[in-house]
């Protein structure tokens, strides 16, 4: 009887110490580990990160690091790391954690617009991926991928389309440049390459037009009478004379696009550069900005009108009086150069 008794203590003891065993192994694997009040957390993870790295990002995350380490190396996890963006919701238990970092990936929206040089344009984009400035630089300037892919040194910023894209957070600066040339020969369909053609323009040409209208109106609705005007002046053999293309010719010439120019002087007309309108006839070799799509359509579509001048309507604030003959324009540019006196308008 005495040994019953000491046998059934022992299994009822053995009992106990696997409930507590099984218990705990439940209690790392599924209870919730999550730390912040927050309904989410986002995650980025480096690409070649280790596990050290990854579980101090976590740390501030999680009520215990250490329970998740044990479930990461039970799954496997702890040698298999991805790259990426991961979001952690509140009240996630371990197991959900490992799983989601193993699988749940998500993307991030890209958006750029408006960029004067790909300079520019490696700075925003390393603003919301993982590759940063310098390799983008370095992607987007290649000599090999830009003359394979159609483009010049000069024009190759005509490659990025503005807009939003989805991307995932580790994208590498080759796969960013590979997904713009794609969606620019999307973009450049057949339809559009033969409207280009019947303009007389290569696609890049009519970006390059098209960053001009871009940056004499931002009203959208006035764009396709002034990519009509351009484009009389281009059929007629004349000067573009467009003021945005001197502005970007003197930033060129100093190096410092950050140079603000309100009012182009008559001096600033001589500057010596492909990209002064004044001096040299046709499109400039590549675009002064990253145009807008609708000032790209704009151009492909420009409204058929006779006008050949504009100048900044100072009665209509954003919009152009359009004329079709210099005695006309010459009026207009009176009105708007005592205009610009009289608010002392210099530079």
């Amino acid at each position: 009887m005495y040994i019953k008794r000491i046998l059934l203590i022992i299994a009822l003891l053995g009992l106990a110490v696997a409930a507590y065993i099984v218990y705990n192994i439940y209690g790392t694997i599924f209870d919730p580990n999550t730390s912040f009040e927050n309904e989410e957390a986002i995650l980025y993870i480096p690409t070649e990160a280790t596990f050290d790295q990854v579980a101090e990002r976590l740390q501030p995350l999680l009520k215990n690091l250490e329970t998740f380490t044990v479930v990461a190396e039970k799954k496997g996890y702890t040698k298999n790391i991805k790259a990426g963006r991961y979001r952690i919701k509140k009240g996630m238990n371990n197991n959900q954690i490992v799983n989601n970092l193993r699988s749940g990936n998500i993307p991030v929206r890209v958006a750029f617009n408006n960029q004067e040089r790909v300079e520019n344009l490696a700075g925003r984009i390393a603003q919301q991926i993982e590759a940063d400035s310098v390799s983008l630089m370095k992607a987007f300037t290649d000599p090999v991928f830009v003359e394979e892919s159609g483009f010049t040194q000069e024009d190759k910023l005509a490659m990025y389309l503005p807009n939003s894209y989805e991307f995932y957070w580790n994208t590498s600066a080759q796969k960013f440049r590979e997904r713009m040339l794609a969606e620019y020969r999307r973009y450049w369909n057949e339809k559009r390459r033969k409207k280009a053609i019947k303009l007389g323009l290569t696609p890049n040409e009519v970006i390059s037009l098209a960053a001009i209208v871009h940056k004499e109106t931002a009203k959208v609705s006035e764009r396709p009478r002034v990519a009509g005007l351009y484009l009389n002046r281009i059929r007629k053999g004349m000067f573009l004379e467009a003021d945005p293309t001197v502005i970007y010719a003197l930033k060129k010439h100093q190096n410092n696009f950050e140079l603000v120019i309100k009012r182009v002087l008559y001096k600033d007309l001589e500057i010596d550069s492909e990209y002064n309108t004044y001096r040299h006839i046709g499109v400039p070799p590549g675009p002064i900005t990253m145009p807008d799509i609708s000032a790209v359509e704009a151009v492909l579509n420009a409204e058929k009108h006779d006008y050949l001048f504009m100048v900044a309507d100072v009665d209509n604030f954003g919009y152009h009086k359009f004329a079709k003959s210099m005695a006309q324009h010459n009026r207009n540019a009176n009105s708007y150069r005592r205009w610009a006196n009289e608010m002392n308008i210099k530079r």
